[in-house]
Parts: structure tokens; C-alpha cells; sequence
């Protein structure tokens, strides 16, 4: 089925270029003709707009795109098919790369329902984590939350954002995540796991996942980025909540819901 063209396809492809790849409305405004290397865009922000194109519209960006227009994009989707328009994009089995796992802990020093309804306020995960910006809220669904992440802008100064989806289950203390908009992903699954320890309570992020053939880095150099970032951000998690729950600010409400 091809995309419908026209003024709401350009607003479209604007949007994706705003949210997800740090373009500057304004600039965008005062130059509708000029390309996005005009526009500032650099290789990493037209990996984005190309991975989120190609969960949208199912349409491939060509690496040239950088000398295009935004209404040029727009145009590009809008007369492609369903099928990539520039092959290549094989799913990891087939190109016989691994997919993407890693598992990361940390015993935090307070009670398990405290830590539950902390970590599972995504609300203020601003207050939690040190990597992201914003967190809008998009819809409730009893425990079931989807929402927008956005980071803090990176070294080129762009704030990468995504959807993701998270549902929680107070009777085993579970909660199965996915990202919704998987960017540079071809899929990205997170399991969060809660148990009791003689310690306090011992936090576990299980991730699976798979990087687009177009994504900066493959599965391999992805895993490394997500061990790392996540001994990291579990660090933070734990010293934020003890440092609170000495302090006590922190006690625990009775409540379970995200």
C-alpha cells in the first residue's frame, strides 16, 4: 500500500526529524527547501529518521537522503512500497549474527515493596535515572503504562526519544518492557525481575534485543554499551534510594500500581 503524499506526509517526516533527531523546528520553518545537511543533520540523527521511516512506513532512506529536502523525503516514502527500497535490511538469523543479551543486578539496602513502587514509578524516572530528560506518559492500561522517553542531548547535542511499553505484575514481581518506536533496533525486549534477599532486595534487568543492518553498532558493540550504561544506572538506582531511605524520606505507601 503506498503512503498517502501530500502537506500531512511532510509534517510527518518534520515530526520524526524534531522528536527523534534533534532538529530544530525553527530552522525547519525558515528553510522548508534546504537539505538536512543544510539542516544540520549529522550521520547519526539520518540513522534515526531511516529506522523510525522503516518502522512507520516500511520504506528504506537511501544514504543519500542527507542532500534531500524534507518534502523531498516525504516524497520518497510516499511513492515507495511496502517493501525496503534499498534491500539489505536481514533479520540477524539470517545474517548469522548473534542476537543481542545481557543480565545485570544490584542488591539494593531497602524492602522489596519500597523498591518495587519506587523503580516502577515511571513517572519520575527523571528522578531516578540520570539519562533521561523527560518522561511523558501516553496511556494507562490498568498495569500496563506506555510512555516517551527522552535523554539528555548527547555529544552532538541530540536528544534521542522512543516509545516504549512496560507491564507490571505485583503478584510475581515481574514486569515485561518493550520499545514501541524501536529505533536503531530491530527489536528491544527488557524483563525486570524483584527478589528478597537477607541484603534488601535484589533488582535484575534481563535485556533481549537485535540492531538494524543500518543501526552505528552492531549486536556485539551494542551489548557492551547496555553492560556498561546499565552497571551504571543500576549504581545510581541504588545509591538514590538508600541515601532516601536513611535519610527518611522513603517509606513505603502500600501501593503497587505504576
Amino acid at each position: 500500500m503506498t503512503v498517502t503524499q501530500g502537506q500531512p506526509l511532510t509534517a510527518a517526516i518534520t515530526d520524526i526529524l524534531v522528536t527523534h533527531c534533534g532538529l530544530d523546528p525553527e530552522v525547519a520553518a525558515r528553510a522548508p527547501a534546504a537539505s538536512l545537511e543544510e539542516l544540520g543533520l549529522d550521520s547519526l540523527a539520518l540513522l534515526e529518521l531511516s529506522a523510525v521511516v522503516a518502522d512507520r512506513y516500511r520504506v528504506q532512506i537511501p544514504e543519500q537522503a542527507a542532500q534531500l529536502s524534507i518534502p523531498a523525503v516525504a516524497d520518497l516514502v510516499a511513492h515507495s512500497t511496502d517493501g525496503p527500497t534499498t534491500a539489505h535490511a536481514v533479520p540477524t538469523q539470517q545474517r548469522g549474527e548473534r542476537p543481542g543479551h545481557t543480565e545485570n543486578s544490584i542488591v539494593i539496602a531497602a524492602p522489596l515493596p519500597l523498591v518495587w513502587e519506587i523503580t516502577n514509578d515511571v513517572a519520575n524516572w527523571t528522578e531516578l535515572f540520570t539519562e533521561y530528560a523527560v518522561v511523558e506518559i501516553l496511556q494507562r492500561d490498568g498495569d500496563t503504562v506506555r510512555f516517551r522517553l527522552t535523554m539528555h542531548p548527547d555529544e552532538n547535542g541530540i536528544s534521542w526519544s522512543w516509545v516504549s511499553e512496560r507491564t507490571a505484575d505485583p503478584a510475581t514481581r515481574e514486569v515485561h518492557a518493550h520499545r514501541v518506536e524501536t529505533g536503531p533496533f530491530e527489536y528491544m525486549r527488557i524483563h525486570w525481575r524483584y527478589t528478597e534477599e537477607p541484603a534488601g532486595t535484589r533488582m535484575a534487568w534481563t535485556q533481549d534485543f537485535s540492531m538494524k543492518p543500518t543501526a552505528p553498532v552492531d549486536n556485539a558493540g551494542m551489548t557492551d554499551r547496555i553492560n556498561a550504561n546499565s552497571a551504571v544506572q543500576l549504581a545510581v538506582i541504588k545509591e538514590r534510594i538508600e541515601r532516601r531511605v536513611q535519610t527518611g524520606e522513603l517509606t513505603v505507601t502500600g501501593g503497587d500500581d505504576e
